[in-house]
């Protein structure tokens, strides 16, 4: 049977329907757009300007860092854009589109922090193979895998998607569009999809948080050994990456790990892994990090050195 669809354009039901509250929200949000910038692109840039970027684990971050910037820039100019908007519109197309690009670049996070957590694995409990074991090429191979798996996840969602007739309504009760929030517009039984939806993010999700816990509970063991200064710095950087996990990973099992059904909460929840995660992500990973707030010193003090020159 050919699937008919007579939207072309979806409306967006956005975080409130309360002018004042929207206003809010707009400034809030910009401030966060803006740190987040300001954050990641620090990141970047202090990162690749020193030596920092031959070590795997900064290699990574610097990944993760472009990474956020990409996935938040995705969501959050639109949402802001809608916030002073009198009608919140996006075109079928572009909804598709937004939705593949989302899936795909919060999967190449979710697998980087993966690759990260692998990374600190090795370093801390196999020292003495970590420079074999995690070469420059190894590095490589693990953001190709990521960008793959992550690819396979996106795609598969798209496809999940784009043959669902939609007859109307055309309202969707988010500020992006998501498979969930599309699934109860669509006009056909949609439980097969949406136990396959669950698998394929929710189950993926859970699976990579549980394996991050265990690596990380491995390396917390390990490190009883250790003499009591290389046991803080240790956990010191690992205590970081678990923050990040964390803020993470909750919001999108809450969403994601469940029949495919919607709740106001949806809305709240995605902000975490939206915006506020990658906002906070450069925050975590260089308060706690004194090789990453002195390599930026020494980058930013060395460039203004050379500037009153």
């Amino acid at each position: 049977m050919e699937t008919k669809n007579n939207v072309t354009v979806f409306i967006l039901l956005g975080l409130s329907q309360n002018k004042n509250i929207e206003i809010l929200c707009f400034v809030l949000f910009l401030f966060c757009y803006v740190a987040i910038w300001v954050g990641n692109l620090l990141i970047i840039i202090s990162v690749m300007c020193s030596p920092l970027m031959n070590q795997p684990m900064y290699f990574f971050l610097n990944c993760l860092s472009l990474s956020d910037l990409c996935y938040t820039s995705t969501v959050t100019p639109k949402l802001m854009a809608d916030l002073l908007a009198e009608r919140k519109t996006i075109s079928y197309s572009n909804c598709m589109t937004q939705l593949f690009i989302l899936h795909f670049l919060g999967g190449v996070e979710i697998f980087i922090l993966t690759g990260m957590a692998y990374d600190r694995y090795v370093a801390i409990c196999k020292p003495l193979h970590y420079t074999v074991i995690m070469s420059r090429e190894r590095c490589n191979t693990i953001i190709t895998a990521c960008c793959t798996g992550a690819l396979i996840h996106s795609a598969s969602q798209f496809l999940l998607t784009i043959f669902l007739p939609f007859c109307g309504p055309n309202e969707i009760d988010h500020y992006f569009c998501d498979v969930y929030p599309l699934l109860k517009l669509a006009c056909t039984d949609t439980y097969r999809i949406g136990l396959l939806v669950v698998v394929n993010s929710g189950l993926i999700a859970l699976m990579t948080f549980v394996i991050l816990m265990v690596s990380y509970f491995l390396i917390l063991y390990t490190l009883r050994a250790y003499p009591a200064e290389s046991r803080s710095k240790a956990l010191s950087t690992c205590s970081s990456h678990v923050t990040v996990v964390v803020l993470f990973f909750v919001p999108v099992l809450f969403i994601y790990f469940r029949p495919a059904t919607t709740y106001p909460e949806d809305k709240v929840f995605a902000l975490f892994y939206t915006i506020i995660a990658p906002m906070f992500n450069p925050l975590i990973y260089t308060l706690r990090n004194m090789e990453m707030k002195n390599a930026m010193k020494k980058m930013w003090y060395h460039h203004l050195f050379w500037e009153e020159k």
